[in-house]
């Protein structure tokens, strides 16, 4: 018989519990579109709603690996949320700012 996860995570020592919390939110921070919208409990047909499009067009969107920074813009800020680029080097990150002048093109949609 399967057991409940609160259960199993109970059983485990402080250790193993901060192990797995740390993982999670490694797990959390990187994740695909697809997995974003859903955690963010939006369905396709309700972000296409949103952006006033056809929900096949989010799945396509979804399945993409290049596309512009503002169709992703559009897609984050449809969820909610705000995107920014950061350029990450060994001596420290820079956020990238001349894209902001691409304002919200989730509301012109």
């Amino acid at each position: 018989m399967a057991k409940k996860f609160s259960e199993l995570r109970a059983n485990m020592s402080a250790p193993a519990r901060e192990k797995s919390d740390s993982k999670a939110k490694v797990m959390l921070a990187e994740m695909p579109l697809h997995e974003l919208r859903q955690a963010r409990g939006l369905s396709q047909k309700m972000l296409a709603e949103v952006l006033h499009v056809q929900q096949p067009s989010i799945a396509k969107i979804e399945k993409r690996t290049d596309m512009y920074l503002s169709t992703l813009r559009s897609h984050i800020e449809a969820m909610g949320g705000e995107l920014d680029v950061i350029a990450r080097f060994p001596d420290g990150s820079v956020k990238i700012n001349n894209f902001s002048d691409l304002g919200s093109t989730a509301s012109s949609r």
